[in-house]
């Protein structure tokens, strides 16, 4: 017994090393934590300190808005400047400034009057995506990044008073069909729609494309050059009344200063919501608002995209506080500003009040909006048809350089001679020693498009390449040969599609001693960066045309589509 309690008084009982090992461990994360955060607050408070001394200095990025919302945005635009942003050590503040996009547009791709417009701006927020198209097509590098919609808005019908509850049941898909309000049951004589420019009024640009749609759309090349749009588009633009306002706003101010119905000449006019809820609402508001009337079917919908801008003249600061600022036009107390403005979002249904005029109807279905190149060619298309459409002169390089580019040119002409309603077409070449000495030839004599129309699809698919480029002097000729046609009371232009500088003939001096004004515009399509921008932009300025700058020819339809659209 003695042996056993003397053997168990020899054992020793430890204590496990584990759990101390985890307590010290948990000790040093703990005091490693507090390390940090110490650490981690001395960097927050002195980056908060370098911030606030804004080391780079002041910084403004300007912002161009479209009349409509433009309060709306400079409402936004104090709210980021109370959050006192900094961008790469500049502090920003925010410039609104309230210009048309027709004006914006003008401005960005020929030469930009501070005098008219005040400072170019950094970043742009038209009413539709069309404009970032359109600015695309004449000029790629000035979109700095993709546009992104921070609102939306119906196209409406405005309609007097009396007349709106008689277009209940109206679809866009009527109005190349309704010419007299006794469809109706009414007396008023003729029912015609005003359609203000559609390249430069996005409420018509976009109810052309409601009217040519078939179901909700989208409308594309293909249905464009079909018999049954250009039947459309024929009897649409014969229902236009003789006296256009030149834009929707015009078009408001005439209808709200009628005393009835058609006494403004035209009966009713397209305008986004939003618009006719500023015109509606103020301060030359009419005694009687005018109506806005949702046509039933898919609606065409303006989208108001915030458009980054690049270029030359934006800097790295203002590029980055242009996306920091869109995104933070995108968060829901912004969208809350902007859904007062009159604008429609997805965080929201609070709407503007009172509205006179406007009674948000609910959108079931939205019409599917035609891609980027195809609406371009709906403004070219329509241009066409309007008023006994253009003249226009087409001259083509075919020097060596556009061997690999020549195949898209042919499929732009082709589609735009398939696409034209009315109006008339020519085209030339020129390279070297085409006809005879000649560095140009007439393939064919500008003339009514549909008269002309196989001539001019054989003389496209001919087209092939060969030495030289002599475009000014090849210009030269064919600019006295457009002139000598000149058409009264219609567009007429010469458009040039050229990748390269000349390399003989008469020099650009001796061009413009030769070019008469600007009722003959001559518009340049440039490919590449070839080109002599500078020289190809002063014979444009001098006729009254336009220079568009595509990298490659998969821009070459919308191009040309933008250039044929406009109305000079």
């Amino acid at each position: 017994m003695s042996r056993h309690r003397a053997l168990r008084a020899k054992v020793k009982r430890g204590i496990a090393k584990w759990p101390v090992l985890i307590v010290v461990f948990v000790v040093l994360i703990g005091l490693g934590w507090l390390a940090l955060s110490w650490a981690g607050g001395v960097l927050e408070r002195r980056s908060q300190a370098l911030a606030q001394n804004c080391s780079e200095g002041d910084s403004v990025l300007r912002v161009a808005a479209t009349p409509s919302i433009a309060g709306a945005v400079a409402d936004v635009a104090r709210a980021y400047s109370a959050t006192r942003p900094v961008v790469y050590d500049h502090c920003i503040a925010i410039e609104v400034t309230s210009l048309d996009s027709s004006a914006v547009l003008d401005g960005l791709t020929t030469t930009w009057d501070e005098s008219k417009l005040g400072k170019r701006p950094h970043a742009w927020l038209p009413d539709s995506t069309l404009w970032a198209n359109r600015l695309t097509a004449l000029n790629a590098k000035l979109v700095g990044a993709a546009p992104k919609s921070v609102g939306t808005s119906p196209v409406l019908l405005a309609a007097p008073e009396a007349a709106a509850p008689v277009l209940k049941d109206f679809r866009w898909s009527d109005m190349p069909e309704v010419t007299d309000w006794s469809k109706f049951g009414q007396s008023w004589g003729r029912f015609s729609v005003a359609m203000p420019d559609p390249a430069a009024n996005t409420a018509s640009a976009l109810a052309i494309q409601a009217a040519l749609a078939d179901g909700k759309g989208p409308v594309t090349a293909e249905s464009l050059g079909s018999e049954a749009s250009k039947a459309k588009l024929t009897k649409l633009a014969a229902t236009v009344p003789p006296e256009v306002p030149a834009t929707t706003r015009d078009a408001l101010g005439r209808l709200g200063d009628s005393a009835t119905v058609n006494a403004a000449g035209f009966s009713v006019t397209p305008v986004s919501e939003v618009d006719l809820f500023k015109h509606n609402t103020g301060k030359d508001a009419p005694s009687k608002p005018l109506v806005g009337v949702l046509p039933a079917g898919p609606a065409p919908v303006a989208d108001f995209p915030y458009v980054a801008l690049g270029g030359a003249e934006v800097g790295e600061a203002e590029e980055r506080a242009a996306q920091a600022f869109r995104d933070f036009m995108t968060q829901p107390a912004q969208q809350a500003i902007l859904a007062r403005g009159g604008l429609r979002v997805e965080s929201t249904q609070d709407r503007p009040s009172p509205s006179p005029g406007v009674s948000w109807s609910a959108v079931t279905e939205n019409l599917v909006a035609a891609d980027a190149t195809t609406a371009q060619q709906i403004s070219s298309a329509w241009a066409s048809a309007d008023r006994g459409g253009q003249v226009v002169t087409v001259l083509a390089d075919v020097s060596t350089s556009m061997k690999p580019r020549l195949d898209k040119v042919k499929a732009a002409l082709r589609g735009q001679v398939d696409r034209s309603v009315s109006g008339s077409f020519g085209l030339w070449e020129f390279a070297r020693d085409l006809d005879g000495s000649k560095p140009y030839k007439q393939l064919v004599a500008t003339g009514p498009v549909a008269d002309k129309r196989e001539a001019l699809r054989k003389a496209v698919d001919g087209l092939k390449t060969t030495e030289g480029s002599q475009l000014y002097s090849a210009l030269a000729a064919c600019y006295e040969a457009a002139h000598d046609g000149f058409v009264a009371g219609r567009v007429n232009r010469v458009v040039v599609i050229t990748d390269g500088a000349p390399d003989g003939g008469i020099d650009l001096a001796a061009l413009k001693s030769q070019l008469h004004g600007t009722d003959l515009a001559v518009s340049f399509i440039a490919i590449g960066n070839d080109v002599d921008k500078g020289a190809l932009t002063d014979i444009a300025q001098t006729t009254g045309g336009s220079v568009s700058v595509v990298e490659n020819a998969d821009g070459l339809d919308a191009a040309l589509g933008q250039v044929l659209s406009t109305k000079a």
